[in-house]
């Protein structure tokens, strides 16, 4: 995946006074103890013998960085909840293999990877220099042990001429809120890659709700949060999906902290703690995660967002919408995101989601698209979901309704694009919808410049039809609108049209759930908006 030419800072630190001086000191003394530096050449390294204890019980997975190269990732933890999930403080050798077949036996690629106990022994190899649309498989050996074996690719070469582009698109599992059976039929399904928009983890609980427990209490710290990973990666179905397919990844809040905004969370007791706790989330979220070794974060910042192109037939932009976000409007005490009626604030210009620098990168990026389809990957629901009450209309501040102004301006840049054919993808809300985007919402005077497809959660529960009836009505641009089931969408992209599947089952997520097709909804090619199959 290529990344945009830019620092890992902040791009408005100036404007918006992100810490003040004394904040910044005290912050950076805390911050140390969590970055140590690497291992160097003198390190006492350790070759791992098993001893009955698996080491790759947090399985194996992979990301398309390109059309030459792919990153392989795995965590040595035989007792993940243990520390230095059992092992020792020293580093260890891992050795990988990927080859052109399952069973190893052509064109076998070797080498070998230092981890380090002040990162959890995780391994990021990036390997280069690989056939463009390929597929490959890769493991890695500990010692005695062998790891499962996973499945990775390549994206074709940029003047490649595809028919078909397959991913499924899914968001927000709650691991305590039901099985993660979803992912089962994902990984036995034939998709390029999963495309995963945030809330791969939830820092929170809900009592109401509770089907299996978390390992432990809301986390705060770098060890607390290498713990929450780890419960989520020991499930069966979610290391099959990650084996089964390559990844590409967006965050949301939960992998830090509900509805966090820029460098301002609601849980924490001060910002200088709430930058430790960021600092703290992000580098365990990369630590469990396929991302290339040079994106590794740098402090409470880690540039997230990027583009991935897939021949001549789509674009893909993948967008970070929480780390350079204005503070949510008419906040209140110890609160982020709420229903509002009236906020002079949803009116202010200033205010952003995705922060000015990614705003331009974006906008430059579409103009110079050539690509047949430009698919825009972000957090969340673009359309307005305002539900209408006697006092008005009521919208919820944490989503791009409470951010009007910056989503009038994405909307001007989707709108820009010469080629058209946009679709923009989402989850976070908990529903499977399908909408028609405006510059003006719901204003049939205003043309549809964009089709916006978005994947209900994965587990974690969602609206009452009642509630989702209401959001239609008040919306006409959304056409299709249901929060009562989980699931994903299978998104299937050709030069002619886009179609997706709406796959679901019932709340909460059993595990032997099985899936069916809520809906079927399809964007042909030079017709901006959706129709049903």
């Amino acid at each position: 995946m290529s990344i945009a030419a830019v620092t890992n800072e902040p791009p408005d630190l100036a404007r918006r006074g992100w810490l003040a001086d004394a904040s910044r000191a005290a912050a950076a003394m805390a911050l140390s103890a969590l970055f140590a530096p690497p291992a160097t050449a003198g390190t006492k390294v350790a070759l791992q013998r098993t001893g009955g204890s698996y080491p790759f019980a947090l399985g194996v997975a992979s990301s398309i960085t390109g059309a030459n190269s792919v990153v392989l990732w795995t965590r040595l933890a035989p007792h993940p909840y243990e520390p230095f999930g059992g092992m020792t403080e020293e580093s260890n050798i891992v050795r990988w293999e990927l080859a052109d077949d399952e069973h190893f036996s052509r064109g076998v690629r070797r080498g070998g990877v230092l981890t380090h106990a002040e990162h959890a022994h995780c391994a990021h190899v990036l390997v280069n220099e690989l056939n463009p649309d390929s597929t490959y498989y890769y493991r890695f050996i500990s010692g005695d042990a062998t790891s499962p074996t996973g499945r990775a690719r390549t994206a074709p070469a940029p003047d490649g001429d595809l028919t078909r582009l397959r991913l499924a698109l899914a968001s927000c599992q709650h691991y305590e809120q039901g099985s993660f059976a979803v992912h089962r039929e994902i990984a036995t399904r034939d998709y390029d890659f999963v495309l995963f928009v945030g809330d791969y983890i939830y820092e929170s609980s809900n009592q109401r709700y509770k089907r299996r427990p978390h390992e432990g209490p809301v986390p705060y710290t770098l060890d607390a949060y290498r713990a929450r990973h780890a419960t989520y990666k020991l499930d069966p179905d979610l290391r099959a999906s990650h084996a089964a397919h390559p990844w590409l990844f967006l965050w949301d809040d939960h992998e830090v902290e509900n509805d966090y905004a820029g460098e301002r969370g609601f849980d924490s007791r001060s910002p200088v703690d709430f930058l430790v706790r960021r600092t703290a989330a992000y580098k365990a979220y990369f630590e469990h995660m396929p991302i290339a070794p040079a994106r590794a974060p740098r402090g409470p910042n880690m540039l997230m967002h990027g583009k991935l192109s897939w021949g001549r037939l789509a674009d893909l932009w993948l967008l970070d919408c929480r780390q350079f976000r204005s503070a949510q409007a008419c906040l209140r005490p110890g609160r982020g995101g709420r229903p509002l009626v009236d906020c002079e604030e949803l009116g202010d210009e200033r205010r952003s989601v995705l922060g000015e620098m990614q705003e331009c990168w974006l906008a430059e990026g579409m103009a110079a698209s050539e690509s047949q389809w430009r698919l825009v990957a972000q957090a969340s629901q673009i359309a307005r979901g305002a539900i209408n009450t006697p006092l008005g209309p009521s919208i919820y501040s944490d989503t791009w309704d409470g951010y009007p102004k910056a989503r009038e301006h994405l909307l001007r840049t989707l709108a820009r694009s010469e080629r058209g054919n946009v679709i923009a993808l989402g989850g976070d809300v908990h529903r499977h919808s399908a909408a028609n985007l405006r510059v003006r919402p719901n204003d049939e005077s205003s043309p549809v410049v964009a089709s916006e497809i978005v994947a209900t959660s994965l587990t974690t529960s969602g609206l009452p039809e009642a509630v989702a009836s209401m959001v239609r009505s008040a919306n006409p641009d959304i056409v299709h609108c249901r929060g009562d089931e989980r699931g994903y969408v299978s998104v299937e992209v050709t030069p002619r049209l886009t179609l997706c599947d709406f796959r679901a089952t019932t709340f909460p997520v059993r595990d032997d759930a099985s899936l069916h097709t809520q809906a079927r909804y399809v964007v042909e090619a030079g017709r901006a908006g959706v129709r049903t199959d």
